[in-house]
Order: structure tokens, then sequence, then C-alpha cells
């Protein structure tokens, strides 16, 4: 279970502060000039294959293995005859966090750009958070266009790298990985080899929902579009057994390369691939999901009757249920409302850490603002003033099925399919 720390929000309408319950903070966007100068346009070396993957490289697979953006190599590590031409050169950093560092790069050979998010595998809860993430787009054979793609994945520890597949058995460091994420402590003798994790993804342009929706003038057809997106996205990942567990604005991404705006679901450090659990034995897991990848195509699996236990994510988006930390894919739902309602409403508040203004929903309590999630535990018959402000675009409709996705009882909120449906529905009547 995660700890949480308390820090300071200000409400961005009337000023007031309240103390903030805030859950793993990761993917924090700010730049390093000095260190960003050094590495722009820089064209990093080769990487060696570790010892599993010799014979393959020198077969004539160099496209699978070819070397990933890793500065810091050196040189003496790189084996002459293995060493092969860089496929990707760093642009510049665009997002760093305690969870990675992304930056965006180019592939030489096509010259596009790609989203390369480099994970340093010092301690358990990284390796989890990691891991996480890397067996949540594994697990996935089919693409999204709303979920951020996965293109290729790579182990590296002292200069050695190995392309990463699902449930790799052959591989001793991901072996390693396994055991420090299951046993929650560093294996002994590896403490001194650094690792890492680096993710090539697709590169999204348009910043983050965040700034997209803030920087442009109220627009309704464009927040339907939004709504539209966002529940396909999250009926793809429940169906595909996946529960997200973060869902926020900072963690949707915008693409406008096809020009229009096609948002993209990302960061899935704190997800939960469910398949393989039981309905009778469902607690959470380190390693739940980690099995074969058809296991997750299982379509007999009801994603809705499975239940985790750790308490994650960001507190204005979390469910009642989270708090307690006993809660279902509905905890989802339950996110994607509060995104959608301060979407449509433009309700923000300033987190008085990054001084960021954020799009999310709150209730006032006396001079403070409370996460609804948290106000919904303490008074569960609390009704909820959907739309806030007097002057609101939003339709019956929608006000209907936002009281649904925010119900305390998550039994009374509809499943990911049934809110696709409804979605399609709502938007297309308005």
């Amino acid at each position: 279970m995660l700890t949480f720390n308390k820090k300071e929000v200000m409400d961005s309408n009337d000023g007031r502060k309240r103390r903030k319950v805030s859950g793993f903070v990761r993917g924090c966007r700010r730049s390093v000039a000095g260190k960003m100068k050094r590495e722009m346009s820089k064209v990093l070396r080769s990487i060696a294959l570790d010892d599993n993957n010799h014979k393959e490289l020198v077969q004539g697979e160099e496209d699978d293995y070819d070397c990933f953006p890793i500065s810091f190599l050196r040189s003496d590590l790189l084996e002459p005859h293995l060493v092969v031409a860089p496929r990707y050169s760093l642009l510049r950093e665009v997002g760093r966090g305690s969870y990675g560092v992304v930056y965006e790069a180019v592939a030489r050979k096509t010259g596009a750009r790609v989203a390369v998010k480099r994970l340093q595998c010092d301690a358990p809860e990284k390796v989890e958070l990691a891991l996480a993430e890397f067996w949540a787009l594994t697990s996935l054979e089919n693409r999204h266009q709303n979920v951020v793609q996965l293109e290729e994945c790579v182990l590296q520890r002292n200069g050695l790298a190995q392309k990463m597949s699902h449930g790799n058995k052959k591989s001793k460091q991901y072996l390693r990985l396994v055991e420090t994420s299951l046993k929650g402590e560093r294996i002994l003798g590896y403490s001194e080899e650094p690792c890492y994790l680096w993710f090539v993804m697709e590169f999204c342009d348009g910043g983050d929902l965040n700034q997209y929706i803030l920087s442009r003038r109220p627009d309704p057809q464009t927040n339907r579009n939004f709504m539209r997106q966002l529940t396909s996205a999250v009926a793809f990942l429940h169906r595909n057994s996946i529960v997200h567990r973060d869902l926020k604005p900072d963690n949707i991404l915008i693409s406008q390369k096809s020009g229009f705006p096609i948002l993209k679901v990302a960061d899935f450090g704190l997800s939960k691939v469910c398949a393989g659990l039981t309905s009778k034995n469902s607690e959470e897991h380190p390693v739940a999901g980690a099995g074969g990848r058809g296991s997750v195509q299982n379509s007999t699996v009801n994603i809705n009757k499975f239940w985790l236990s750790s308490a994650c994510g960001s507190d204005f988006y979390m469910a009642p249920e989270v708090w307690e930390g006993h809660y279902t894919a509905k905890a989802d739902i339950f996110a994607l409302g509060i995104i959608i309602w301060a979407m449509i409403e433009r309700i923000t508040f300033i987190d008085a850490e990054s001084k960021r203004e954020l799009l999310g929903t709150y209730v006032r309590q006396g001079s403070e603002i409370v996460p609804v999630g948290e106000a919904l535990l303490e008074n569960p018959k609390m009704v909820l003033h959907i739309p806030q402000k007097a002057r609101s675009s939003m339709s019956e409709e929608e006000k209907k099925l936002l009281h649904e996705m925010l119900a305390v009882n998550p039994q009374d909120r509809p499943d990911a399919l049934q809110l696709e449906v409804r979605m399609d529905q709502v938007t297309c009547a308005v």
C-alpha cells in the first residue's frame, strides 16, 4: 500500500487552501535546462546484447535487437562485432518524475518521432511500477487509437541490453526483476548494478488534457468528442482485463498528427492486469497477469468481479471505495466521471507543489476543498450538485449519466462496456 503525503492545494476560483492527500506522484513535467542542452540532438551509443541474445544477433536478427538511446553506457563494454547503428536520437527531455524520465526522440531510419521513457529499477517499488506498465502494454494483442502504443521495450544493465518480451522466462535479468517485485526487497548481490527499462512509444505532440482544454476556449463539440474517445479507451482496457487505477488529465495525452486531436490514455505504472486471478482469490498480487497473452483476451472474464486492495491513485479522482482499499474496475468509471465533469464545466484547482492549474472536481467543506470520493466516503448520502455552475452547457442526459458514473455504490455505476454505449447515445443526442 502506498504511503500518502500531505500537501497543500489551492482552489483556483477563490484562493482558499486545504490539505491535499496525494498518492504516488509520477510524470511531473519540468525542464532541466542545463542537462537538456547537453542531451539535445545527441546520437547515442549502441548497446551490446546480453548472453541470451548473442546467437540471435549473429544469425541476422539485428532488427529485433537493435540498440536503444542510452547515453551513459561505457564504450569499453561494447564488443566490436556486436555493435550496430543507433536506432534513435534524443531530441529533448519532455517529462521527469520520481518514476522515470521521458524524452522526445527520432527514429534514425524513418525519421519518425517517438517518446522514449527510461525507468530506473533500483528499488522494489520502482520495479513493481515498471513491470506493471510493461505487463499492461504487452498484454494487449490489438491496438486502440485512444491507448498509447508501445513499440518496444529494452531491459538494460551495465551496458548490456535485451529486448523484453511478455513473460520472458529465459532472461535472467527479467526474472531478477520479477523476484525483486515479489519479495519487495533488493536481490542480494545485485544492488550495485544499475538496471533500467526503456519504453519506446508513440509520441503525442499536443501535451496532456489539462494543457489542451485550458489553453482553448470552451467547445462543447470537442468535449463530446473527447467523452466518446475516453469511454472507448476505458472499455477497451476493461475488455482486455486491465484496470488503469490512475486515470487523470495528466495521464491523458493528445496526438494531433492526423490533423484533429486524438486522446491517448497513458501511464500504466499503477495499472493491474486481472486475467489469471479468480473471483475467490482476487486479492492484488504483484505479478497478476504476468502469464501468457492469450489469457488476457478471455472474453469470459468479468473484470468487475475482481477485487483489488492497494489504495493507489491521485486523490481528486479516487472513488470512495479506493480510499477504503477495497474496490473493482468500477473505480476507473468514477475517475472518468470526475474528469468529464471537470472538462465540461472547466472546474480547476491549483496544485501548490507544481503551481499548475489542473482539471478536477471537488466538494467545498467550509474553507476547504475536498476530493469528491473522500467526501462521499464521509457522507454517502451527500447529493452532488451537477452541474456546479448556474450557466452550464451540460445536457440533461449528460447530467444523469455523470450522476450514475459518480454513484457512491459501485454497483450503481455502469460498467465500461455499458458506458461506451450510453456515451455514444448521449453525445449523439446532443
